[in-house]
């Protein structure tokens, strides 16, 4: 058991902020208030000299900030080793449809930029393949701080698939082969989705007759979007591919979607809010390395808040290192999202996205204890994580475990 005193708690819960103390039981929220109330509700007891039961441990914060450990909705942590990008397991490359892979199976636990991730407040990631192909694989959420990536899962969150000029260039110049224009990409879509869903037929027509129905692994993961088990993400950044993806998905009846990017979402709020789709923003720190990106601004995530779309802000690690996603939530609040709404575009909002929110995103009673002390507002510059915990383990603590930079990065 483990009390952190004296924060001023955003617990992102219908409790709001409030100034006192959460209790820590069994790697789960226990309670959030006051220690008095806390230890009551906990049923334990106390003596006049004892504020918190014997086994507890206890962390007086001092008035600092506790908030849910931060999400980043879009990432490949994990996926590319810190410092050698090119060696990568996030783009398979061999066609432009690869439904039958999971990120799982190259998540890298030890990868230094999850430990950065998790020193810097960043406790969760949804890691995936990357934009290469139309189709890239299933994407799961996974914990910053463990050393199994079976135990650090989440849950498998998604479908990645990617529209405009990433698949375009990956396949059609590299590899002349289908897709090399945006009509390409949109029909290698719509082919697969098509097989799809004359795959469930079949299966279930065997089942029906009590046949043998040879299964396909790609298959099987691409008809779970079709069912509504697993939401599909598709990376686009021109209002003209996010509206094809709209296309796309009214076509084949798919509920459970996110746009990921969104660069040129600002353009086509009122089509997000129409159709109820949230949208992961991000990053945008960039010049416009392409032509995509022509239109890229920090006032996105404004503009769509303002317009009622739920978003989530991204680095897209390890595009922008996975440790400053307070910083690109900062440089969103610079221009003009609302500070009250910052802290949910990388907690609440991001876990609804990705339907974790059982797990993480909140400091609600039952929920995982991963935790972020900082030293101020979170977004802010010049603000830093003083403790940090994931699922009930105090895993950084400043004053410990800095190191000075001139031995850290000595030759």
């Amino acid at each position: 058991m483990r009390v952190i005193r004296n924060g001023v708690v955003h617990t992102q819960t219908e409790q709001g902020t409030v100034e006192g103390d959460v209790l820590i039981e069994d790697g789960k929220i226990a309670a959030v208030g006051d220690v008095d109330e806390i230890l009551s509700s906990a049923s334990q007891t106390k003596s006049d000299d004892v504020d918190a039961p014997a086994d507890a441990a206890e962390i007086d914060v001092d008035g600092a900030h506790v908030t849910p450990g931060l999400i980043d909705a879009h990432s490949h942590a994990g996926m590319a080793e810190w410092a050698e990008p090119e060696d990568g397991d996030f783009n398979e490359g061999t066609s432009a449809t690869t439904p039958h892979v999971s990120a799982l199976d190259g998540f890298h636990p030890h990868d230094e930029e999850l430990k950065y991730a998790f020193q810097n407040g960043v406790t969760s990631v949804s890691t995936r393949m990357g934009s290469g192909n139309v189709i890239g694989g299933i994407i799961v959420s996974v914990k910053t701080y463990g050393d199994l990536a079976d135990e650090m899962l989440i849950r498998e969150d998604g479908m990645k698939a990617a529209m405009g000029e990433n698949p375009k260039r990956f396949h059609g110049e590299n590899h002349d082969r289908q897709p090399s224009t945006r009509p390409g990409v949109a029909a290698t879509l719509r082919q697969k989705l098509m097989e799809a869903e004359d795959y469930l037929e079949q299966k279930q027509d065997a089942e029906d007759e009590d046949e043998s129905f040879e299964r396909d692994l790609g298959m099987e993961n691409l008809s779970r979007v079709l069912t509504g088990d697993l939401p599909l993400r598709v990376h686009a950044h021109r209002a003209d591919d996010i509206r094809t993806v709209f296309r796309i998905v009214e076509e084949f009846d798919i509920e459970d979607v996110s746009i990921e990017h969104a660069t040129e979402g600002h353009l086509i709020a009122d089509e997000f809010t129409s159709r109820d789709v949230p949208a992961v923003v991000g990053p945008s720190i960039s010049s416009a390395s392409k032509y995509e990106l022509r239109n890229i601004t920090f006032e996105t995530p404004r503009i769509l808040h303002n317009e009622g779309v739920k978003i989530a802000i991204q680095t897209d690690a390890p595009v922008l290192p996975q440790q400053h996603l307070d910083v690109c939530v900062g440089l969103a609040v610079r221009e003009g999202l609302p500070a009250e709404a910052a802290l949910d575009t990388v907690t609440t909002n991001a876990a609804e996205i990705l339907g974790i929110e059982d797990r993480v995103g909140t400091l609600a009673e039952g929920t995982d204890a991963d935790i972020a002390v900082w030293d101020g507002e979170f977004w802010r510059v010049d603000t830093r994580t003083k403790h940090v915990f994931v699922d009930g383990e105090h895993v950084f603590d400043r004053e410990v475990d800095s190191v000075d930079p001139r031995e850290e990065y000595a030759w």
